[in-house]
């Protein structure tokens, strides 16, 4: 036999064993080679995002204003509830049953038994109470003092014979500088604490009196002040007489000869003019 014959190749056959050992390790590879992937995809993920800065150390650019904390001018800034502020001692009070269109909460520390605002105050007084307890509106309306801008005293007549009780209330609130409102039942009552918190902002352009202007408007608002006069009477002595000096220095006779006019009307436009004011 030759000496360059090569040896038989021997095969190994691994033994159960082994091959739970093998595939163990190739399990053990692949789940160190999944953490390694996490790992580097969340790695990427945060520094793929900007560093963001405290917002005191954060710089101040002029494309970056800061934001403005400010209330819009037509929003009115105030700490203030906007309900109906209702003193503690009115508490069990059966006029709060009437008061169901506003809101309106329990307060302490307010000098008015009803806050509407910080400039109106209203102090609520029975006409039943008043004759049990006479002195105890003028000591409420010394406490309450100027504190309010406008300082209403709402009293509920709940008695029938009541006008020397209106009597002494109403001296009461003119030394107070109050202004007087009368219900005469408690429903009444409510609607004006009611109607006073609606109307807290409204403005008096509703029931300001509308003043025309002109020589001519202003002509008719004078004559027709006066009793039976209308505006066709004050347009006629307007046109007969050119002016107000014109009226003003005729005689009764002339006046009644206007179309008209008459007599009586004459004599009382004529004692308009000549007649003392006192």
């Amino acid at each position: 036999m030759s000496d360059n014959t090569q040896p038989k190749r021997r095969f190994h056959i691994p033994t159960v064993e082994e091959i739970e050992r093998q595939q163990q390790e190739a399990e053990q590879r692949l789940a160190n080679r999944t953490d390694e992937i996490s790992i580097d995809m969340s790695t990427s993920t945060l520094t793929s995002q900007p560093q963001q800065l405290p917002i005191e150390n954060q710089p101040s650019t002029a494309s970056s204003p800061a934001p403005n904390t400010q209330p819009p001018a037509s929003t009115p800034s105030r700490n203030y509830s906007q309900n109906l502020q209702i003193n503690e001692l009115q508490r069990g009070n059966p006029l709060l049953t009437c008061i169901r269109n506003v809101r309106w909460n329990y307060a302490r520390n307010i000098l008015a038994d009803f806050e509407v605002s910080r400039s109106l105050g209203i102090l609520y007084l029975s006409v039943k109470y008043h004759r049990l307890h006479p002195e105890y509106i003028s000591k409420r309306i010394s406490e309450l003092g100027r504190s309010y801008q406008m300082r209403v005293l709402l009293v509920f007549v709940d008695f029938q014979d009541s006008k020397l009780a209106l009597r002494e209330i109403n001296q009461a609130a003119v030394v107070g500088d109050m202004t007087l409102l009368l219900a005469w039942s408690l429903d009444e009552a409510g609607r004006y604490i009611e109607t006073l918190k609606a109307y807290e902002h409204k403005q008096p352009d509703a029931i300001r009196e509308r003043v025309e202007e002109g020589y001519v408007a202003k002509l008719n608002n004078t004559l027709t002040s006066i009793r039976s006069v209308n505006k066709t009477d004050a347009l006629t002595l307007a046109t007969n007489f050119k002016s107000v000096a014109g009226i003003a220095q005729a005689s009764k006779e002339q006046l009644a000869l206007c179309p008209g006019i008459g007599d009586l009307k004459a004599q009382r436009i004529f004692k308009a003019f000549n007649e003392p004011f006192i």
